[in-house]
């Protein structure tokens, strides 16, 4: 399984945070938490890592890890980049993909490990889904073969993947108790909610707690 990490333009990147953060704050914030992601999924038993990106600030970062790059030929939304990252995947004889975002900060090499494990268990085609805290997006995507659907990546994606699993005869499994993976940081509150974690220490989290963002949102 390869993993597949779509990251975007970092100057404009969490703008739902813009009431708490200044924008070098949410810049320096969104470098953090996706080298926090890339760096466990480098570290997991992912085969390898690619990595869809027109950001130089993540090209960088990773050249760094060893992680394949790829461009995007247009600024695409989420959807369609990873729908290019996995037909690229597809196309060289990769059986299943695994996507995450680059906003899930707590995410270890244990939970990506687990989500790897229950889905090879599956035989044939199969997606495997870990959502979002709020239950409403889906934070990590296992599909096999990658092109297995198409994506709705957005704050209201788990249900709309869920739909198109069943469209096709496949009845998802739902991965539960992976915290790292179901937090997403899109507001103050999920940052509080991060940071309330007192034995959690990222590269996101120590340079937030270095900033006093806790005293802040709270």
């Amino acid at each position: 399984m390869w993993g597949v990490l779509p990251v975007k333009d970092f100057e404009n990147a969490k703008t739902r945070l813009a009431p708490a953060l200044t924008p070098d704050e949410r810049r320096a914030l969104f470098r953090l938490m996706v080298e926090d992601v890339l760096a466990a999924m480098c570290a997991s038993a992912l085969e390898g890592v690619l990595v869809l990106t027109n950001a130089p600030e993540a090209i960088a970062l990773a050249s760094a890890y060893n992680a394949r790059i790829e461009g995007e030929p247009e600024n695409l939304g989420q959807s369609e980049a990873v729908a290019r990252a996995m037909r690229i995947l597809q196309g060289e004889g990769v059986g299943a993909a695994l996507q995450l975002p680059g906003d899930i900060p707590g995410v270890t090499p244990a939970e990506i490990d687990r989500v790897i494990a229950a889905h090879s268990a599956a035989p044939g085609r199969a997606m495997t889904i870990v959502q979002a805290h709020d239950f409403r997006g889906s934070n990590a995507l296992a599909v096999s073969p990658p092109t297995l659907i198409p994506f709705h990546f957005g704050h209201d994606s788990f249900q709309p993947h869920l739909a198109e699993a069943r469209a096709i005869g496949i009845e998802p499994q739902i991965l539960t108790d992976l915290p790292g993976i179901a937090l997403d940081i899109d507001t103050g509150e999920d940052l509080a909610k991060l940071l309330a974690r007192p034995n959690l220490k990222t590269r996101a989290t120590v340079w937030a707690r270095q900033q006093g963002l806790a005293g802040r949102l709270a």
